[in-house]
């Protein structure tokens, strides 16, 4: 976690206030709320823009004030976002970096990824940032016990944000494996590309190409103790919600008296607030890097931590030319 004292960040705010305007790219009430909370840690006034959308659901934008000269950042929180291949299709996030590049985009600030390989893409400077000090924080503050915890990973692929977070709070970690697979199976990212042959005719006589053995998941198994400790799911994304509440049932079979999910975006789809309030999930803690207003309304299990202070001090920095690598102290790989 940082912070720039008030007396500091005042003197600096004077400077940003002649060439900085910030708009934000979406009219909806959460994208703004996030919006005028780094506009207000940056000491500046909104810029003045009109996003809507015709009957046709074309897209109007109108800037109503003159930005010549002047340097300009969009906020925009976004949803679903596709980032890898999907069997022989196309990788849509590296289309949607050229055209955000041909467009004019100079710079770009991220919150936790979820494959950091995406800032590849961009011919741009790109500052991935990290939620990670935020939700430690929330740990060490709102949950009083938080010493008799284990930090767990719902599968093995999020086995390195579980450790580095368990690292950090001195505290034990434990794996789930043998779950089911989720929408993010070989099945569906490219590894079956091109298809499996399923006639051994159609292979050419002279090869013998060695065919893989089909996966089959084991039993669920827990590898850590969770018994009479709480369990602390970490991920960076929940948005179905059925891997998070498979894996709770499993963690409270094994006797764990109490759960927390842990997530930077809270997509929170469908029927997801239903579900975590009939859950055996006692709270779930996302950031305000995506509207979940009205999930919050649906299940008050669901808690925000604000992220503004990271994004406000990254744009001052940015703006007055300072360098990033503060923000990034201590950070590592798997954060």
């Amino acid at each position: 976690m940082f912070c720039v004292a008030p007396s500091e960040l005042e003197t600096k705010m004077n400077v940003t206030k002649g060439g900085l305007v910030l708009f934000s790219a979406n009219s909806n009430s959460s994208c703004m709320e996030l919006s005028k909370k780094i506009a207000e840690r940056l000491g500046v006034e909104m810029g003045k823009v009109q996003v809507y959308q015709e009957p046709n659901r074309e897209t109007r934008v109108q800037i109503q004030e003159s930005v010549r000269g002047k340097d300009v950042f969009i906020i925009q929180t976004v949803s679903n976002k596709q980032c890898k291949m999907r069997k022989r299709g196309s990788i849509v996030s590296k289309l949607l970096a050229s055209m955000m590049c041909k467009a004019g985009l100079t710079h770009l600030i991220t919150m936790d990824l979820h494959q950091k390989e995406i800032q590849g893409f961009f011919n741009i400077p790109v500052d991935n940032l990290r939620a990670s000090p935020f939700l430690l924080q929330y740990i060490q503050e709102e949950i009083p016990d938080y010493r008799n915890a284990v930090i767990v990973a719902k599968s093995p692929a999020s086995a390195k944000r579980a450790q580095s977070f368990a690292e950090r709070l001195r505290l034990g970690i434990a794996v789930i494996h043998g779950e089911a697979q989720d929408a993010e199976s070989d099945l569906v990212d490219g590894r079956h590309s091109p298809p499996m042959v399923r006639n051994a005719a159609a292979i050419h006589p002279s090869l013998e190409i060695p065919l893989l053995i089909p996966k089959e998941k084991p039993p669920i198994t827990v590898v850590g103790d969770v018994g009479g400790r709480i369990a602390i799911i970490v991920d960076d994304i929940i948005d179905d919600v059925d891997s998070f509440l498979a894996a709770a049932e499993t963690l409270k079979e094994r006797g764990a008296y109490k759960i927390f999910v842990m997530a930077t975006h809270g997509l929170l789809s469908s029927d997801a607030p239903r579900l975590i309030e009939e859950s055996a999930i006692d709270e779930v803690v996302v950031t305000n890097t995506i509207p979940h207003e009205i999930q919050k309304l649906q299940c008050p299990k669901i808690k925000t931590v604000d992220i503004s202070m990271i994004l406000s001090e990254a744009i001052r920095r940015i703006h007055n030319g300072e360098s990033m690598s503060y923000l990034f102290r201590n950070i590592g790989l798997d954060d």
